[in-house]
């Protein structure tokens, strides 16, 4: 059996790029699944191509920016296939640029497709995935939101999808419905976004990506059973390698005084602190055991104890 036989699927944004490939793959694995855009001729053509290879799919035109049309997207797919099953918050604005060049309205339109949009389409979606105590939502974060020039607007809300889907785990936490977060690299031709450079450059970036096809996978294991126990993971497709993302978290020791001021905070920095700031951007480390007992973690669990009783 296909691994999402009989499982209905919303993707957002899936006219055309990552969403579209993601939703064709939902559907080669046997899902129903809404295409969501708002171009009728996109969402249309991507159903179109569904269904020429004999898969399930209805088109929802609806601007997740706004409440109520999130709420008919997800209701399309619970009146088209009785239920839903997976929610891939995949919609973009891309608004590009430096901080110095930085631009309201694309900034504005940014945030409130990207995030408000998945805060929308998510709120709607988890009410019958928990009635049925089953349910994936996949996040499509991005590299950006640790950092790159350019992209200091698109990356914050691509920071805010990959902090939902570590408050929306805890949260979610004893039910059936789990979430991730899938971090794709690949060419993309959204149009009516905002780049950088010329035209000519901008195509030469395209044509380096892989295409948007080799993210699908992810979707997929993500969005099936295969993934029961997959929970509040940030998975990075590239190319031929994938990775998991660390977490925020805090650097482990702390520095103690009995006294703090601004100026035994800067022999900190000077001694303690000199080799242990981390550096800006895209970045990898090693994967180590760490001991979460003690200082700033003892203290947490006592005030959580304190709190429950």
């Amino acid at each position: 059996m296909a691994l999402l036989q009989g499982k209905a699927v919303v993707v957002t944004g899936s006219g055309h790029g990552i969403g579209a490939a993601c939703a064709k793959g939902v559907a080669r694995q046997g899902g129903a699944v809404v295409i969501n855009d708002i171009n009728p001729a996109r969402a249309e053509a991507t159903v179109a191509e569904i269904k020429a290879e004999g898969g399930q799919a209805v088109a929802c035109v609806a601007d997740i920016s706004q409440w109520e049309e999130a709420g008919r997207l997800i209701q399309t797919c619970i009146d088209s296939f009785g239920r839903i099953d997976g929610l891939v918050n995949n919609a973009v604005y891309y608004s590009y640029g430096l901080l110095s060049e930085y631009d309201p309205k694309g900034a504005e339109r940014s945030i409130a497709v990207n995030v408000v949009g998945s805060f929308h389409c998510t709120g709607h979606a988890i009410k019958p995935m928990l009635a049925q105590n089953s349910g994936s939502i996949v996040n499509v974060v991005s590299g950006a939101h640790l950092g790159m020039v350019h992209m200091g607007v698109y990356g914050a809300t691509k920071g805010a999808l990959a902090s939902m889907v570590y408050t929306w785990t805890l949260e979610l936490e004893g039910t059936g419905v789990r979430v991730n977060g899938l971090s794709p690299f690949a060419a993309t031709n959204d149009d009516g976004a905002q780049t950088y450079g010329d035209a000519e450059e901008a195509a030469a970036r395209q044509a380096l990506l892989p295409k948007p096809e080799n993210n699908s996978f992810v979707t997929e294991f993500l969005l099936s059973d295969l993934a029961a126990d997959v929970r509040g993971q940030l998975v990075r497709c590239d190319g031929d390698e994938i990775y998991l993302y660390s977490h925020p978290a805090l650097l482990l020791p702390s520095v103690r005084r009995e006294r703090w001021s601004a100026e035994e905070l800067g022999r900190v920095f000077q001694n303690e602190f000199k080799d242990r700031q981390v550096r800006c951007g895209v970045l990898g480390q090693e994967s180590l055991p760490v001991d979460l007992t003690g200082g700033f973690w003892a203290r947490l669990a006592e005030a959580e104890a304190a709190t429950v009783d």
